[in-house]
């Protein structure tokens, strides 16, 4: 006769916050619709050493009792908190840090989830905002329009270590200890473009759903910061949409031709005659425009750092051909110089020689004038495309080039400027270019118990 199983107190526990977990993911649906394929792609995990909620990307953990005893004092905090990780990885916070400070980086991003979760407009996630919290927001807002974490961290810098911490017992939610210790790498970028992806699902069923999703000031919030911020594998990837496929001298084992592997078996039976090929096609870009805005409204460091960080990516990706020709215009009301460097060795000698030339208004239309110029006259026969480094705040030509386009901008913490249909663009985070030191901040250890208060909602 089979035994009846007598339940154990950690399997009770783990049932019922699993129960738990089902509820308030529920009420989350029904509260928030247009994030349904958003709150359901982190997958439940019960570890029993953690007294918050931790997510990976893939899932989301807890500690059953720590659900169980939280559900019974305090139940609108779980949603809460729940949402708060969600909105970590709908924001791609986990994949963005780069060579930021993480524990200020963390801070950020708690700062600019917790103020979209302020501002959203949904009575159940509602909470109370004491004064920190709300002069953090007036002095966030003095500064950029739509705050992301990107623009928060470099804000932060400038804080010291005792206003960090005060900040970050203010704003603490979850655990980052379960992020990516390297989000550059290939499995984190992976799952960092999965996370996009649902982002702008997200983004799109919000523009169905209208007024009706959350408060104007909420969705704008939730709108900016899904756009927020570009890492440097991303600006890599950018530039590879500039590549075409060419045929290059090159050794290549895995093809072969099957005129000589057929004689062989015909002749031998079973010995196939391999002779690899000489040539293969691989993706490299050859002419491509760089085009600086020097006016006025434009930092020369910036525009140094900008030379500096392509130059970089172009000698140590695969994607661009050693003799490409590489023009780079610099522009504001008129092209005031004109440079063309006709291989990657030649790119440093550059920026170590870079001197800014302009310093009037922006028009973007003289730039592309010189580029059809140098077309028509054959100077430029493999034009892949053009990238422009800008504040956006120019006359745009009317008609669209036979080419490829970007504009890339700063984050400012506003919206980016609006770009003509027909063009790419890019926001570049400052951190990418000119790398600030931030202070240095010591986390409290919160991952076995969360803080001694807990705000009622």
């Amino acid at each position: 006769m089979a035994r009846n199983h007598v339940e154990t107190q950690a399997e009770w526990e783990n049932t019922m916050a699993q129960r738990i977990f089902a509820a308030i993911r529920g009420e989350l649906y029904l509260a928030l619709p247009y994030m349904n394929a958003a709150l359901c792609a982190l997958s439940p995990a019960s570890p029993q050493n953690i007294g918050c909620f931790a997510t990976d990307g893939q899932r989301i953990c807890f500690s059953p009792s720590w659900m169980i005893r939280l559900y019974r004092s305090n139940r609108r905090y779980l949603s809460r908190a729940y949402l708060h990780s969600v909105l970590h990885c709908v924001f791609r916070h986990l994949w963005l840090r780069g060579d930021r400070e993480p524990a200020v980086w963390g801070l950020a991003c708690d700062i600019a989830v917790e103020s979209v979760l302020d501002h959203l407009g949904v009575p159940a996630l509602s909470r109370p905002v004491g004064w920190l919290r709300s002069e953090t927001y007036r002095k966030l807002f003095d500064q950029c329009r739509l705050p992301g974490a990107g623009p928060i961290y470099r804000i932060l810098c400038s804080c010291d270590a005792k206003e960090l911490t005060k900040l970050q017992e203010e704003f603490f939610c979850d655990s980052h200890s379960l992020w990516p210790k390297d989000p550059n790498a290939p499995a984190a970028q992976i799952q960092g473009n999965h996370w996009e992806q649902l982002g702008r699902q997200t983004q799109l069923s919000m523009q169905q759903a209208g007024s009706r999703a959350s408060s104007a000031e909420g969705a704008a919030a939730l709108a900016a910061q899904v756009q927020a911020g570009r890492s440097r594998r991303q600006y890599r990837e950018f530039l590879r949409k500039f590549a075409v496929w060419q045929e290059e001298p090159h050794l290549d084992p895995e093809e072969f031709d099957l005129g000589y592997y057929s004689y062989g078996l015909r002749t031998y039976g079973n010995t196939p005659l391999i002779e690899p090929l000489e040539t293969r096609e691989a993706k490299r870009v050859r002419d491509f425009v760089i085009v600086l805005d020097t006016s006025e409204s434009t930092s020369g460091d910036l525009v140094k750092a900008f030379l500096k960080e392509t130059f970089t990516l172009l000698k140590s990706t695969d994607s661009f051909s050693s003799h490409c020709r590489i023009l780079i215009l610099q522009c504001d009301d008129a092209v005031r110089s004109e440079t063309v460097l006709t291989d990657l060795t030649a790119l440093e000698r550059y920026t170590q020689n870079f001197v800014l030339k302009g310093g009037g208004g922006t028009d973007f239309r003289p730039a592309f004038a010189r580029i059809e110029q140098l077309r028509q006259d054959n100077r430029l026969r493999n034009l892949q495309g053009v990238l422009y480094f800008t504040d956006g705040k120019g006359t745009y030509p009317a008609r669209r080039p036979p080419y490829d386009v970007a504009f890339l901008f700063l984050d400012t913490g506003e919206a980016p400027p609006q770009v003509p249909p027909w063009a790419m663009q890019m926001v570049i985070e400052p951190e990418e270019l000119i790398r600030p030191k931030a202070p240095s901040l010591l986390a409290p250890d919160w991952s076995a118990e969360p803080p001694d208060e807990i705000p009622q909602l």
